[in-house]
């Protein structure tokens, strides 16, 4: 189009009278940068290396609110992770409990299978619940969470799926969408398989998943001692008789996977949750993994930037009733920082040069970033906080016009 036939297009509309052709062109907005909220104090220190345990395969140490790492080694290697697998089992039968699949109140057997492959003649730990006999299947699962009874997780599967070949299926699916990516379950136990294994960071993100999803099971993992008929067994995580922030989540050992440990602690609104796999001792797993709570509580501290339902940022829109969309996150945005780093924060957004009407409530137009020393710490879809309706005829024929005046 040539500069005569957009003067006669611009005529035209201004023969018919468009309202909104009388008044100031709009400029193009560029869409602001968002603020994060209020500050925190000054540094004060500077953040220490974290404390690597001393004998490990692999770890980590995550933020549950944000799932940030706050440090880690290896965190991505697949090792066997021995009984912590029977955090995933719990998972799983949590969410069938919650599908209405299986009742807390189910009556589980004790099967020849389960009592030979994990009861007490086995190497492994156990619970003792007699075999040929029925227990309630929340009881049965406080033997297998408290007591990492390895009956006790067989009975569980078979009952919840027919079989523990077809329970590990079900492991594998929950796993998948955790987000577990370098996981594959062949038991509900742990026990040394062919293709059986997982990551420090798989673990915890099933960790995380488990406070988050399930609490009342998870809570399971903080009683201190169960008892079967006459055998009473104390949970095996020496971290709930030191620490009192401390409320799970499992040990694991075997010859090949060494002496593991996922754990989790809650200290006033902040929670992590650390993994050590491949330790040398139940003591030392216990101490490095207290070790790096205490470092992750003492140097890192989160924030919620940004809520949901409050405009973040604006941006020009074209041929909508309004002339600008305000953005925002559909989800609280938060960040895991060193203490006294927040205002070192440096936001930024990612939107479209352009955007036409109309758009929906909450549908998504760009993304929020936040670094810290160039290096990403949060992302966030940006979504419109309110809709913005598609404009009549004649404003979307004059916004058409700018448009196509502006692209020369």
């Amino acid at each position: 189009m040539n500069f005569r036939s957009a003067a006669t297009a611009l005529a035209a509309t201004l023969v018919v009278g468009l309202a909104s052709a009388q008044t100031p062109l709009p400029t193009p907005a560029t869409p602001a940068t968002p603020a994060p909220a209020a500050a925190a104090a000054p540094a004060t220190v500077a953040t220490p290396p974290a404390p690597a345990p001393s004998v490990s395969k692999a770890w980590v140490l995550m933020d549950y609110a944000t799932g940030q790492v706050l440090a880690g080694e290896n965190i991505n290697e697949q090792l066997a992770p021995a009984s912590i697998t029977k955090v995933m089992t719990s998972y799983v039968i949590a969410a069938e409990v919650k599908n209405g699949k299986v009742r807390p109140d189910d009556q589980v057997m004790m099967s020849e299978r389960a009592w030979r492959e994990g009861g007490a003649g086995t190497d492994g730990s156990y619970s003792g619940f007699p075999v040929n006999q029925t227990a309630r299947l929340e009881d049965m699962e406080k033997g297998m969470a408290i007591q990492s009874g390895n009956d006790a997780a067989i009975a569980l599967a078979e009952h919840v799926a027919g079989s523990e070949e077809a329970f590990a299926s079900l492991m594998n699916s929950y796993a998948a969408k955790i987000g577990m990516k370098n996981s594959h379950f062949v038991n509900a136990h742990g026990l040394t398989a062919p293709g059986h294994h997982s990551s420090a960071y798989d673990l915890a993100l099933l960790g995380r998943a488990m406070v988050r999803d399930y609490p009342e099971t998870y809570a399971y993992n903080k009683i201190k001692e169960f008892q079967v008929g006459t055998i009473k067994q104390p949970n095996r995580n020496l971290l709930l008789w030191r620490d009192g922030s401390v409320d799970g989540i499992k040990t694991g050992h075997t010859s090949e996977a060494g002496y593991c440990l996922m754990s989790s602690a809650q200290r006033g609104d902040q929670r992590l949750v650390a993994v050590v796999l491949g330790g040398a001792s139940e003591k030392q797993r216990a101490d490095d993994s207290l070790a790096l709570l205490n470092w992750g509580f003492r140097f890192f501290e989160t924030h919620r930037l940004y809520e949901p339902g409050k405009a973040v940022a604006e941006h020009k829109v074209w041929k909508g009733t309004t002339d600008k969309v305000q953005l925002g996150v559909a989800q609280p945005m938060l960040v895991s920082v060193p203490r006294g780093r927040y205002n070192d924060l440096k936001p930024s957004i990612d939107v479209p040069k352009t955007l036409e009407a109309p758009f929906t409530a909450g549908q998504q137009i760009g993304t929020v970033k936040v670094t810290l020393d160039g290096k990403l710490v949060a992302e966030a879809p940006l979504v419109a906080v309110a809709a913005v309706e598609q404009a009549g005829f004649f404003k979307r024929l004059w916004d058409s016009f700018w448009m196509w005046w502006e692209s020369e």
